[in-house]
């Protein structure tokens, strides 16, 4: 493992949420980080976080589900860094909608840019990552990893998908020192969240509190969000020298929602 300068870290769909957090959290221990992502926020994002830690941050904006986006995102996040030594897979899309209504460029994108992304980029990393005899591989998986839910064919399908990638990866490299993990966490309070209870008040006619409880209360057991924090520090110990042995796991991260 590096030591000294720090790791080279890559983080996908990091401009915002989660992403943004891990690519703090990484930052913040020392690391070297790269982000990347579809909004055009991400130089921004980069740039504040630069200031924020006083470690050179790269971003580069770029839609993953172009063809070759991937491999060029791996080369030039291996020419920022010097090297990717920690590769987090976590730009997600998804579109709400029926199976009969879900329209074959919807499938695709989603198809290229949940799945075949994080397996291109796994696949460009591995090489170097054997070379230097040290990496970590955390594919951001979700509760829906796990369980399903209607209305949401291509999230369920791509996220349960990333669990078998995630394993047979593992397998792969199970007499290396480079590991490959899933996170599974259950529902944040991102961006995207947030933005759904405001459309539930506006239509239910009740205050912020109260559409966040009712749209906690049919989802996440307790009622509460999973702190950030919490799925943050998951990432840097999976990425820590007591993580050894921790290979091909999918880590549900819900508060029991995936049990229920």
């Amino acid at each position: 493992m590096r030591t000294g300068a720090g790791r080279g870290v890559l983080i996908t769909g990091s401009a915002l949420g989660l992403g943004l957090e891990l690519a703090r959290t990484f930052a913040k221990a020392g690391d070297r980080v790269f982000l990347t992502d579809i909004l055009p926020g991400v130089t921004d994002a980069a740039a504040t976080l630069e200031a924020e830690t006083g470690r050179r941050v790269g971003a580069l904006e770029i839609d993953l589900s172009r063809e070759g986006a991937a491999d060029s995102l791996a080369t030039e996040a291996e020419r920022h860094l010097g090297g990717i030594d920690i590769l987090v897979n976590n730009a997600v899309i998804r579109k709400m909608s029926p199976v009969e209504a879900l329209g074959d460029p919807d499938w695709d994108r989603a198809l290229e840019v949940n799945l075949s992304a994080p397996f291109r980029l796994i696949r460009s990393c591995l090489p170097s990552m054997r070379e230097r005899g040290w990496g970590r591989i955390i594919n951001m998986a979700s509760v829906y990893s796990l369980i399903a839910l209607a209305g949401r064919a291509d999230y369920v399908t791509t996220k349960h998908a990333m669990i078998g990638l995630t394993r047979t990866v593992a397998l792969e490299l199970a007499a290396t020192r480079i590991t490959c993990n899933a996170i599974c966490p259950g529902l944040m309070a991102t961006d995207s969240a947030l933005a759904r209870i405001e459309t539930l008040a506006a239509e239910k006619g009740v205050s912020s509190e109260e559409a966040t409880s009712l749209f906690l209360s049919t989802r996440q057991p307790g009622g509460k969000f999973i702190p950030m924090e919490t799925v943050t520090a998951l990432a840097q110990f999976l990425c820590g020298p007591a993580s050894e042995g921790i290979n091909g796991a999918a880590i549900p991260v819900d508060n029991g929602w995936s049990f229920a």
